[in-house]
């Protein structure tokens, strides 16, 4: 797998039981405590290869920092905060590259394995799948809201320790085969979770029923949305995305807008046979992590998302 398609990673395949799977990705800092946006960087990095269906194995640091004007241990607390995701990934740092740069931003290139039969990809869901969700949405308005003074960051640490979570899947016992029953997996980043979902039904194989009453929410987001605290990226999410999304019963423009704020660090998507979302769900709160029944997709309506 390569750029032919929007899938989250790149794949190669080394022989019939072993494939590697390499992403990349950096950004600059959207909070000011150095070592937490270390942590928040590198758990973006890792979501790829996780919704690929990988382990990661190595990761190397991308680096810009402008070295003559912001002090060393700002520097150091950066990488010290990426350290411990890739340690707590399980993965090994095998280096990086860094360049004096006016703008401070971090990340990593990770590679991971997969067996070759069970890559997941952004594309595959079949009708009546269930769709899954692993971290609650608003993480773009909360961080507008910070950059804008509305908000200190002890006033969202819980949101901001949620942007630092792993997207680390669930052991093989967590529950019986869970893995058998997902059939396609994306993570909700710049996007939006409409934005991502839209490349999830792109194949115009099936479309997707999102029920409102299931999509969770970050405590605070709709607050800070409605007082106008959404970020640039969300407009134009919506305004790309939108043409494949029709709303019915009462979905406030409020929640419309939050279903496109683009996520720092999201959660999982995940599309799985309905006979199998219990284990699914089961296996990942097992594993410390959160999961929401947010949806379906559906033969009906193939490439359109349904917001009810």
């Amino acid at each position: 797998m390569g750029i032919e398609g929007a899938d989250d990673a790149g794949v190669f395949q080394l022989d019939a039981e072993r494939a590697l799977v390499q992403t990349l990705d950096f950004f600059p800092p959207m909070v000011d405590d150095p070592h937490l946006f270390g942590q928040i960087a590198a758990a973006n990095a890792f979501s790829d290869i996780y919704s690929m269906g990988g382990e990661p194995l190595t990761a190397m640091n991308i680096v810009a920092f402008p070295i003559k004007e912001l002090d060393h241990s700002i520097l150091r607390d950066i990488l010290a905060g990426g350290i411990l995701k890739i340690a707590e990934a399980g993965a090994v740092l095998a280096g990086g590259h860094s360049i004096d740069d006016p703008e401070v931003k971090y990340g990593l290139s990770v590679t991971g394995l997969v067996h070759p039969d069970r890559i997941w990809t952004n594309t595959g869901a079949r009708d009546q799948d269930v769709l899954l969700l692993t971290k609650a949405l608003g993480s773009g308005v909360l961080a507008t809201a910070l950059k804008a003074g509305f908000c200190r960051e002890e006033e969202i640490s819980t949101v901001l320790e949620l942007m630092s979570r792993l997207n680390k899947l669930p052991a093989e016992s967590a529950a019986p085969a869970w893995r058998e029953y997902v059939h396609a997996c994306t993570d909700v980043t710049g996007f939006g979770l409409l934005g991502h979902l839209s490349e999830m039904v792109a194949d115009e194989m099936v479309g997707a029923v999102i029920e409102l009453s299931g999509i969770p929410f970050l405590p605070g987001a709709k607050n800070y949305c409605s007082m106008g605290l959404f970020p640039e990226g969300g407009t134009r999410n919506r305004d790309f995305f939108s043409c494949r999304v029709s709303r019915q019963g009462n979905c406030s423009d409020i929640v419309y807008d939050l279903l496109f704020d683009p996520q720092t660090s999201g959660g999982l998507l995940l599309a799985v046979d309905p006979q199998g979302a219990a284990a699914v769900c089961q296996a990942f709160l097992a594993a410390g992590q959160d999961c929401w029944e947010i949806g379906r997709s559906t033969a009906e309506n193939p490439g359109r998302i349904v917001i009810v």
